[in-house]
């Protein structure tokens, strides 16, 4: 197979989440395409070789797979990289994720024992947090704010018409775009380094309706903030603002960050409920992306966490503490275990709000924090991030000696490493479901009971 050369192939199975393995007749090795599905007839263009294996890039279906069942709803499918499984309907598509899980664990665990792909209660407008890019749509094209552009890393697509998001989030998106272009303000080119506008970050609590905006831009020019507030306070929304921020950041990266944050109206922070709680949000705090989907995700790990009443539970990578206090009105004692300084916090300040003592929220890596803690822990909840659980950490957690760990996945593969090494030590599966947190992506959650003694 030669570079930059075109091919046509059927693509037989995905390695997650959505590149497709492509058979090419005369080929004896498959060829992974991004952004195809099963049995889709492609043609794509060799790109590069990694490991001695041709990656392509998508330049066409040929002919559509047997999944794809409907019209792409957004109008921007076909260019965002936003979504990419929206040619088939919601039923096919949580097939196609319970599958692809399935799949993946069945090289660790042959009857791993997935109940279902349980669904979002919102299949669209679901998100509740939104980072856009400016930018330009076409080299030297007028500005442009939106996502970027499937396969791109410079182009980027106006989203006007954005699914997963709401209607707020859409208008203050193209209130965005307008009052900038009307001002003629640049944004910032990522290869000499210059210009104004770099993102938008919009967060909006489902049950409360409270949003929080966060203009970022460089110190290279004037980006009109004031005037900025007045437009987006003028706006007839369904939601109110609790906060316009103005996020100075001059470094090159191409990341939603602040050297320094100017509060133009409001607070710095939101309020979101879940399960009855109530959880204060800032602009960098983690918090699951679809409210009400993370609520049927906590459910499943409070059913698989079982009776722990009068025990001790460790909830490591706890983030701004949601697992916790959802636990925390039935347990003796919550220990919570997150790196981020801003998230513990966060959570500190959570369970102060929703008047629990019983939580003790812990800034560090878990690797290292486990050997300080002079708590035993009866129960543990693990909600990595992407990259799964450090091996060492992984090994410290197995030295405990629980008799049930519930894991939260948000990467299958990640969990499919980690999981071989539960199983080495002992633990065997004793439920495990897909929570569908990302409709009309290829992401999944899932959630893992694991066993050592008699439940």
């Amino acid at each position: 197979m030669k570079k930059n050369e075109c091919y046509e192939g059927i693509v037989r199975k995905l390695k997650f989440p959505n590149k497709g393995m492509v058979e090419v007749p005369g080929e004896s090795a498959p060829v992974l395409v991004k952004n195809t599905l099963p049995g889709q007839t492609v043609v794509f263009q060799c790109k590069k070789l990694k490991n001695g294996r041709p990656e392509g890039r998508l330049i066409s279906v040929s002919a559509p797979s047997e999944l794809e069942n409907q019209s792409p709803p957004c109008p921007h499918f076909e260019d965002c990289g936003g979504c990419a499984y929206q040619t088939m309907d919601y039923g096919n598509q949580k097939r196609l994720k319970l599958e692809q899980v399935k799949a993946l664990m069945a090289p660790v665990c042959a009857d791993f024992p997935l109940e279902s792909c349980a669904s979002s209660p919102d299949e669209w407008e679901y998100r509740n947090k939104m980072e856009f890019s400016f930018g330009d749509e076409i080299k030297d094209g007028p500005l442009a704010l939106g996502l970027h552009k499937r396969g791109s890393f410079y182009d980027i697509v106006p989203v006007p018409g954005c699914r997963i998001v709401d209607e707020d989030v859409r208008r203050i998106l193209a209130a965005t775009l307008n009052f900038y272009r009307d001002r003629e303000v640049s944004y910032f080119h990522k290869k000499s380094h210059e210009g104004v506008l770099r993102h938008l970050l919009v967060r909006k609590a489902r049950r409360t309706g409270e949003m929080l905006v966060c203009l970022v831009t460089t110190s290279q020019g004037d980006a009109f903030p004031e005037e900025y507030r007045d437009m987006l306070l003028s706006l007839e929304l369904t939601g109110r603002f609790a906060g316009i921020l103005h996020m100075i950041y001059d470094g090159v990266a191409d990341v939603v960050r602040a050297d320094q944050t100017l509060t133009l109206y409001g607070t710095d922070y939101f309020y979101e409920e879940l399960l009855g709680l109530k959880f204060k949000i800032s602009p960098f705090s983690f918090f699951q992306t679809n409210s009400s989907g993370a609520e049927i995700l906590y459910e499943k790990a409070r059913e698989y966490i079982g009776d722990i009443k009068g025990k001790v539970v460790f909830d490591l990578y706890s983030g701004t503490g949601t697992i916790a206090q959802v636990l925390a009105p039935v347990a003796k004692q919550i220990v919570g275990v997150e790196l981020v300084e801003e998230a513990v916090d966060a959570a500190r300040e959570n369970a102060r709000l929703n008047h629990l003592d019983n939580c003790r929220f812990l800034a560090g890596d878990v690797l290292k924090v486990l050997d300080e803690l002079e708590e035993k822990p009866d129960v543990i909840v693990l909600d990595p991030p992407r990259e799964g659980v450090h091996p060492k950490a992984l090994q410290k957690i197995l030295d405990f000696q629980v008799e049930r760990i519930v894991y939260i996945s948000c990467k299958p593969t990640s969990l499919a490493r980690d999981l071989e090494a539960f199983l080495e030590g002992g633990y065997r599966v004793e439920k495990a479901v897909a929570v569908d947190q990302f409709p009309w992506t290829g992401n999944v959650e899932t959630v893992v009971q694991l066993s050592k003694g008699e439940i």
